[in-house]
């Protein structure tokens, strides 16, 4: 028996949400189709752009604490 999409989704929702968000990371990671080196060189590219934003002065950093803080706000904890 083939499901549609919907009556995939429905039955999904029906999952226990741990469930539900190990099947959600088995679909995202069944999209990734870049080869782990092109995945490294986006990474690598991305972490040094970053790091020059950082040096010129383009952005300031955060502090770990700081970020934990407005994260703890967002949720309401």
């Amino acid at each position: 028996m083939i499901l549609t999409l919907n009556e995939l989704a429905a039955a999904a929702m029906q999952l226990p949400a741990a469930s539900r968000a190990e099947l959600a990371e088995k679909l995202v990671e069944s999209l990734d189709f870049l080869e782990s080196d092109e995945h490294q060189s986006i990474w690598i590219s991305e972490a040094e752009r970053r790091i020059e934003d950082v040096r010129s002065g383009r952005v300031e950093g955060i502090s770990g604490d700081e970020v934990m803080e407005e994260a703890r706000r967002i949720v309401g904890r």
